[in-house]
């Protein structure tokens, strides 16, 4: 393998890691076997921390590719508390307020979903990785300060529940570049006359890349010792 020169690599992201930590923990393995100081090592779309899931790492001259990946279609599995909202839309942050649930069933939720699949707009949510006057809106938000972001025009292909253990749901989500899985569930809630947040989100597929394409990141430093790695790239 000719790290330098470009390879792809797929990693099921732990849960708790940021995208930043798994790309930093890759960099740091690799340039320990090849004897580098510096490699580029980048991923092909975030991953908030307690998300875990399929994660593009490229290497090298395989970073162009970045942005190519980014515009595949990607899949989700996420579950959804019903009748409670957290400031992240997530586990994040702890409950800022709870809703009735009592008149949600099944059909409701199911009739719900489908006002969602096709082209639609999203505000993004305050805690991510979106710009705002140059600073990142997360550190904006856990600053305390107010966030304004504008809605965004996205693709959601495929919306359909899973589970029904009201009011927890899930549900599996085939959707475009810059979805927000948190967002989407703040917006279920609403349209429920209801709350809600995520407590669980698995990314499963991006393009044709699933989970089981994925190694564990705690695997890496073994797999590397099996692979036959050139060095005379220059």
């Amino acid at each position: 393998m000719n790290f330098k020169e470009g390879e792809v690599l797929c990693f099921n992201k732990p849960l708790r890691w940021t995208s930043f930590a798994v790309v930093n923990k890759i960099r740091y393995h690799l340039c320990r076997k090849m004897g580098v100081k510096k490699l580029k090592v980048g991923h092909a779309g975030t991953l908030d921390p307690l998300a875990t899931g399929v994660m593009i790492v490229c290497t090298g001259k395989a970073t162009k590719r970045i942005e190519e990946f980014q515009y595949h279609t990607k899949e989700y599995v996420a579950t959804l508390q019903l009748g409670a909202t957290t400031p992240s839309f997530d586990l994040e942050k702890e409950i800022d307020a709870t809703y009735p649930t009592g008149h949600i069933t099944r059909e409701l939720v199911e009739q719900v979903l489908q006002r969602f699949v096709g082209t639609i707009e999203q505000i993004p949510p305050a805690f991510s990785a979106c710009k705002v006057n140059g600073s990142r809106a997360y550190e904006l938000a856990r600053q305390g300060d107010e966030v304004e972001l504008k809605p965004k025009t996205l693709v959601i292909d495929e919306l359909e529940l899973l589970e029904c253990h009201l009011p927890e749901i899930k549900i599996r989500v085939v959707c475009s570049k810059g979805t927000y899985i948190r967002a989407l569930a703040r917006d279920i809630g609403q349209a429920l006359d209801s709350g809600a947040h995520l407590t669980g989100l698995i990314r499963t597929r991006v393009g044709d890349i699933t989970l089981a394409d994925c190694m564990e990141v705690e695997h890496f430093p073994e797999w590397l010792d099996h692979q036959d790695i050139e060095t005379n790239n220059d």
